[in-house]
C-alpha cells in the first residue's frame, strides 16, 4: 500500500512546562504513539495529549522557536 493512501499530519503538542513537542501520523493518537517509540516514559509524561495544533509543514518555520 502506498503511503499517499494514508496521509500523515504534523502535529505540536503542549508540553507541561509550555513549551511544544513535533509529531507526525495520521491523526492526534497515532502522532503521540509514534512518539513514544522514541521517547521515555518521563518524557511521555509531560505532554498535554488534548492540547495540540495541527501543523502545515510549509508553516513550520513559524513554531520553532516554541519548540522544547
Amino acid at each position: 500500500m502506498s503511503s499517499f493512501s494514508n496521509p500523515h499530519y504534523m502535529y505540536l503538542f503542549t508540553l507541561k512546562n509550555g513549551k511544544k513537542k513535533l509529531a507526525y501520523g495520521q491523526s492526534p493518537q497515532d502522532a503521540l504513539t509514534i512518539l513514544s517509540f522514541r521517547l521515555t516514559p518521563e518524557e511521555m509524561d509531560e505532554i498535554v495529549p488534548d492540547d495540540y495544533i495541527k501543523v502545515n509543514q510549509r508553516k513550520l518555520r513559524e513554531y520553532i522557536h516554541l519548540l522544547g
